[in-house]
């Protein structure tokens, strides 16, 4: 899109989850893509899958729970207790066209439970006290698959909570992962070659050429 004073341009890109997550208007903490991707992964989020979630919070994972069940009667229920932020959020999911998939509810699902039974191939948590919230998933899950809840916590005594209350309610096979991404950046570097390394040649570098009396090698990093 050119401006209307023709000093500039800029690229509109179509709307995805990714750019959502980049740009959506930070009312509490987010998930990021390495985090979104893994628990996307480990909870097999397919179209047709029916997830509940609670601690909708920005939105930022649910955008991406939803573009990955879509299809198929796939469906996610999500829940946020803080009721301006469940204000904006209905008017996000609308905006983006996500109202078939997406049902958002303002309730404190650790008081009040979730008020759904036996409809959700997994359950995630994003929550202060998820381990509050435990016994009211299990009645959620379905009753006729192996069920799985997912809890996203930053503090490991949270996690420690958590993982007693699960052992309590007949959950197995309990994980606990932490997710960590470097970033490295690309560069394009001229070397001597390795010839010239044994016979102890110097060579002097700057940013575009090498001062040496041999061959030079190309590396792309």
């Amino acid at each position: 899109m050119v401006s209307s004073k023709g000093r500039g341009y800029v690229y509109l890109l179509h709307p995805t989850p990714e750019l959502w997550t980049l740009a959506v208007p930070h009312r509490t903490q987010i998930l990021y893509l390495p985090d979104i991707s893994f628990i996307s992964a480990k909870l097999n989020f397919t179209p047709g899958k029916v997830v509940v979630e609670s601690g909708t919070g920005s939105g930022s994972f649910s955008h991406s729970i939803a573009r990955s069940i879509t299809g198929n009667g796939g469906h996610l229920y999500t829940f946020e207790y803080h009721e301006q932020r469940v204000n904006i959020l209905r008017d996000e999911i609308k905006l983006h066209n996500l109202s078939d998939t997406v049902t958002l509810a303002h309730r404190d699902v650790c008081k009040d439970g979730f008020g759904l039974e036996n409809i959700a191939d997994s359950v995630f948590l994003d929550l202060p006290a998820p381990w509050e919230a435990i016994q009211h998933a299990v009645k959620a899950l379905k009753k006729d698959i192996v069920g799985k809840i997912c809890t996203f916590s930053p503090c490991i005594e949270q996690v420690q909570k958590t993982a007693l209350e699960l052992n309590k309610n007949g959950f197995f096979d309990i994980e606990t992962f932490e997710v960590l991404v470097r970033y490295n950046k690309s560069s394009n570097l001229v070397l001597p070659d390795i010839q010239s390394a044994i016979e102890g040649k110097k060579a002097s570098f700057s940013s575009n050429k090498v001062t040496l009396d041999s061959t030079c090698v190309r590396i792309y990093l």
